[in-house]
């Protein structure tokens, strides 16, 4: 697969990154056309500073690129997650394992984006569209809807959007 956008492009870097000893930019690029991917050193350069991708030293001295660890600050919490939900979940309705949340318009993304930031174990990912987020939730046995009953996962999001709503009046 050639990635055509910057975002494609990016995901490849970081998935280089993890797997991979990388130790100078020139080993990057020449990994990157391995993959049918050409990019200037200056575009890697950006793109390594957007991924936040840093040199570290390894165990035998030697430097390499490194994605940063990702820690708790980057997952938002319950309560941020709640005036998400309070500002712009409309409806939710669920299906087997999946949960169709409705926002007002232009706001399906904003909404998935901080579900999916959330990092709730019970939710494998989001698919926004314009009004639309698509929740797939995982069946695992530890999952509120391991048998498939999204019901739980619905009552969780209006709930959320319920505490801020409650909150305001």
């Amino acid at each position: 697969m050639i990635p055509g956008t910057k975002v494609a492009r990016q995901n490849l870097i970081a998935q280089i990154l993890r797997t991979q000893r990388v130790r100078s930019q020139a080993d990057l690029i020449s990994e990157l056309r391995n993959h049918e991917v050409v990019v200037s050193q200056g575009t890697l350069s950006r793109d390594l500073e957007e991924l936040r991708a840093v040199r570290t030293r390894d165990a035998d001295g030697t430097l390499s690129y490194a994605l940063p660890a990702a820690d708790a600050s980057d997952r938002l919490d319950e309560g941020s997650l709640a005036r998400r939900c309070g500002e712009l979940l409309l409806d939710a309705r669920g299906s087997g394992n999946l949960v169709v949340l409705r926002t007002p318009p232009g706001a399906a993304q904003f909404l998935a984006s901080a579900i999916d930031n959330a990092q709730i174990p019970a939710i494998l990912g989001t698919i926004a569209g314009d009004d639309t987020v698509l929740v797939i939730a995982s069946t695992d046995s530890g999952s509120p809807v391991a048998a498939g009953d999204s019901a739980d996962l619905v009552r969780y999001f209006l709930t959320l959007a319920s505490k801020t709503n409650a909150g305001s009046q």
